[in-house]
């Protein structure tokens, strides 16, 4: 069994948000990753899956993904925010996998330990939280989404970015805070 199983999605592999992988997993001593963009994973949901009965065996991709699940006892997500969410690739790996019998009613029984969610984004927290976004983001994630598929939820925004352009050094220094913030949380797990 896989500790820690992490869903990464971005197209970039020279990202803040991948630093922010790679930092989060060298914490880990025992992990597993989908990349979604890197593998090329599905998201559209076609309307054969949707109206796929519960009884029917799901795509060989979303198996595989709820394979990976079923063998971790931590769930991470590790993503940037764009437009208050996080990208289409990730939503489409939810309209996907968290398939009828295994993540809700009929037959739904399967419950992590924890859900980690690490999001990059522009903005700082404060300024998220000022405008609602973050709340916003929050809820869509961690209550809807995750819900009680977990038994504790951790939503950590690593914002500020927009700050590169204009204060290279004071993102420098909140860049490496949120780098080791994320190498600190996946000790912790």
């Amino acid at each position: 069994m896989s500790p820690v199983h992490v869903v990464y999605a971005h197209p970039d592999p020279g990202s803040f948000t991948r630093e922010v992988l790679d930092a989060f997993v060298g914490g880990l001593s025992s992990y597993t990753v989908s990349d979604l963009y890197g593998s090329g994973f599905q998201p559209v949901l076609s309307a054969a899956e949707y109206a796929r009965p519960a009884s029917d065996p799901v795509p060989f991709d979303v198996a595989a993904e709820q394979e990976l699940l079923d063998a971790a006892e931590v769930w991470a997500f590790v993503y940037p925010v764009w437009w208050a969410d996080c990208p289409a690739m990730l939503k489409g790996w939810f309209d996907r996998v968290w398939t009828v019998g295994w993540a809700y009613k009929p037959g739904w029984g399967r419950v992590a330990r924890r859900v980690v969610v690490l999001c990059t984004a522009g903005y700082t927290v404060a300024e998220l939280e000022k405008s609602g976004v973050h709340q916003a983001m929050r809820t869509s994630m961690v209550d809807d989404r995750i819900g009680a598929r977990a038994s504790t939820s951790d939503f950590v925004v690593l914002g500020g970015s927009v700050l590169a352009g204009s204060d290279p050094a004071g993102w420098a220094s909140l860049k490496a805070d949120h780098l080791a913030r994320a190498a600190s949380l996946a000790r912790s797990l």
